[in-house]
C-alpha cells in the first residue's frame, strides 16, 4: 500500500502470479473506491479486516469482477453499504455471465445487493460527484471529489493509445465520456489499473486526441468503400494474444466496429 495525495492506493495483483495485470482500489475519507477481484481474497480480506474503522461505504466505478468481486464479501462480513449507478444494481444481485479467461484471472463475482449511487454524495468530510461514463460498461462512473480536486477515473483512461476493446464497448461513447470528464476541474487523477497518474489531465487528453485519430483514419477508409476486415488490418496489424484467448471477447476489430456503427453515415462535422 502507498498513500498518495492522501489516498490509500492497494495494488492487488490477482493470486495467478503469472499475469503482469493488477487492479487498484483506494480509500479516502471513510470510503472504499473498487473492492478488487475475488482471485486475491486471501490479502484483500486481510487488508479489509485491518481496514475496517477506515471503511463506512463502498462505490463501485461500474460492476466487472475486477472491481466488484470483493462486494459480496464486504456486505456479508463487513455490513458496509456497496453503492454503484443504478443501471449497474440490477447486474449487481444476479450471477455474472463472463468468459473462463476471465474467471481464471480475476476469479468469480458472487451477487449482492447494491444500493443506487447518487449524483452527489458525502463521505465523512467531503463532498462528491459521480459523473456517469459509459463507453466502457453502461454503469461506469468518474468520481470526483470537489474539494480537493482528486478524480478516480475508473477504466475510463487504462492507456494513451487503445489497441483493443471488448465486444460490447463503444469507442463514441468513451470519447463522450472523456470530454465530458474534461470539462472538470480535477488536479489529481488516479486510474484503478495504474495507480494514481502523473499529469492525469494531460493523459486523458492524449488518449481522447488518439481516439479521434483514430475516427478519422476508419471513417475516412470506410468512406472510401474499405470493409471494416481491412481498415483493422491496416491500422492494427499485430495481433495480440488476448484476442485468441478471450475468444475474440477483446479485438482490435471491434474498435472499427464500434466507430463504423454510430458515425459510419454521418458527415464528419456533424460528430460530437
Amino acid at each position: 500500500m502507498t498513500v498518495h495525495d492522501g489516498v490509500q492506493c492497494v495494488r492487488v495483483t490477482p493470486m495467478q502470479r503469472s499475469s503482469n495485470r493488477s487492479v487498484f482500489v483506494f480509500v479516502v475519507d471513510g470510503l472504499l473506491i473498487d473492492t478488487g477481484c475475488a482471485s486475491a481474497q486471501r490479502d484483500l480480506r486481510e487488508f479489509y479486516t485491518t481496514s475496517a474503522k477506515d471503511i463506512d461505504q463502498v462505490v463501485l466505478t461500474h460492476s466487472h469482477e475486477d472491481h466488484a468481486g470483493m462486494a459480496a464479501w464486504i456486505v456479508e462480513h463487513m455490513q458496509r453499504p456497496v453503492y454503484i449507478h443504478p443501471n449497474g444494481v440490477a447486474l449487481c444481485a444476479s450471477k455474472p455471465d463472463y468468459g473462463a479467461y476471465r474467471q481464471k484471472l480475476w476469479g468469480l463475482r458472487q451477487p449482492f445487493r447494491a444500493r443506487p449511487l447518487p449524483e452527489q454524495f458525502r463521505s465523512r468530510t467531503h463532498g462528491w460527484r459521480a459523473l456517469h461514463t459509459p463507453g466502457h460498461a453502461d454503469d461506469h462512473v468518474v468520481l470526483l471529489d470537489e474539494a480537493d480536486g482528486r478524480l478516480f477515473c475508473g477504466d475510463l483512461f487504462l492507456a494513451p493509445k487503445t489497441k483493443l476493446i471488448m465486444r460490447h464497448e463503444s469507442v463514441p461513447a468513451i470519447m463522450r465520456s472523456l470530454r465530458l470528464v474534461l470539462e472538470e476541474d480535477f488536479q489529481t487523477v488516479f486510474c484503478s489499473h495504474n495507480g494514481p497518474l502523473h499529469h492525469g489531465r494531460r493523459l486523458l487528453m492524449k488518449k481522447l486526441d488518439n481516439l479521434e485519430w483514430l475516427c478519422g483514419e476508419i471513417l475516412h477508409r470506410h468512406r472510401q468503400g474499405w470493409p471494416p476486415e481491412a481498415i483493422h488490418a491496416h491500422l492494427f496489424p499485430e495481433k495480440w494474444p488476448i484476442i485468441q484467448i478471450s475468444g475474440g471477447e477483446f479485438d482490435s476489430i471491434h474498435i472499427v466496429h464500434s466507430v463504423i456503427r454510430e458515425w459510419g453515415e454521418e458527415p464528419p462535422a456533424e460528430r460530437e
